[in-house]
């Protein structure tokens, strides 16, 4: 598999985000960036961003965690960031890329009693690993994603965002985040979500993961993704749903996770205002108030 690294210098000067870097190899010469905030022997919160953001979503975030003596790893899905980028959209599964996070956060850190914060794709991916590996996790926060497969209808707004992914000659990162936020994006941090991409043969991941969602009850990922909705029918740890009030996208998918996860039962799940889509960007300090109230409210054990 052919990858590529975006050269270093291309994050020179990103705004509000001075965390360095570290890098886990997860196999096949392939390299997982990521960044860390608070005590390193504080229970973990491990941030999962979606298509095509990048850790950086999580800037705003990552404070308010550590502030509250919460380690908080955000790490670069492949394809992303700094991480490594395979170079053809094929290199690129749903399967491979719920391995790579779960060879980084098991295998590379050996994280326990982990509490998933996904969004978007973190969420496609995160609440796989948690019904694959119930026992490495202490509780769920659910961001504006969900777990489809295929048997039913995704919204047409998400439709109509495929076809510009699988469509347009020319891709503008920034654009795509832009869209999904309802606040106005200033130049640096726009440049920000630019930075991973020097040229288009480093975008595979961003033109590959549309299509990776499941669509079809035969999709690839179907059965996989219904086997792990099984699983989380019988989750009862702490499961929060802090979903946006203008976000499209996912809405109807916070009440179905709140009457199926048994974990979710009798929990006050916030719904954050005036946040679109990339919540993290619209409210990010709101959002991690509201991780970190919920870690504090549900001690693990």
């Amino acid at each position: 598999m052919q990858a590529l690294r975006t050269p270093e210098q291309r994050f020179a000067a990103l705004p509000d985000f001075g965390y360095p870097p570290q890098y886990a190899d997860i196999g096949g010469g392939i390299r997982m960036a990521y960044v860390t905030a608070g005590p390193p022997d504080g229970p973990a919160v491990l941030l999962l961003h979606g298509e095509p953001s990048w850790s950086f979503l999580y800037r705003r975030v990552l404070p308010v965690l550590a502030s509250r003596g919460l380690r908080a790893i955000a790490p670069d899905l492949i394809g992303f960031g700094r991480s490594d980028k395979p170079a053809r959209p094929a290199d690129h599964s749903y399967a491979r890329h719920v391995e790579w996070v779960r060879t980084f956060a098991f295998d590379r850190l050996d994280l326990r009693d982990v509490t998933l914060v996904g969004q978007d794709w973190g969420g496609l991916i995160g609440l796989r690993l948690v019904a694959e590996h119930p026992d490495r996790f202490a509780r769920v926060v659910a961001a504006n994603t969900g777990l489809p497969t295929g048997d039913v209808p995704m919204p047409d707004v998400w439709l109509r965002f495929r076809q510009v992914v699988r469509t347009a000659p020319a891709l503008s990162v920034s654009r795509l985040v832009q869209s999904g936020c309802q606040t106005t994006l200033a130049p640096e941090v726009l440049a920000a979500y630019e930075a991973p991409f020097p040229d288009p043969s480093y975008a595979a991941a961003v033109r590959a993961m549309p299509e990776l969602v499941p669509t079809t009850p035969d999709d690839p990922a179907s059965e996989a993704n219904r086997a792990a909705w099984r699983q989380l029918a019988a989750w009862d740890k702490p499961f929060l749903v802090a979903f946006s009030d203008r976000d499209p996208i996912t809405r109807s998918m916070a009440p179905v996770l709140q009457s199926t996860v048994p974990g979710a039962a009798g929990l006050e799940h916030p719904v954050i205002e005036g946040a679109g889509h990339f919540l993290q960007e619209d409210a990010g300090q709101r959002l991690g108030a509201v991780i970190a109230e919920f870690i504090r409210a549900h001690p693990a054990g």
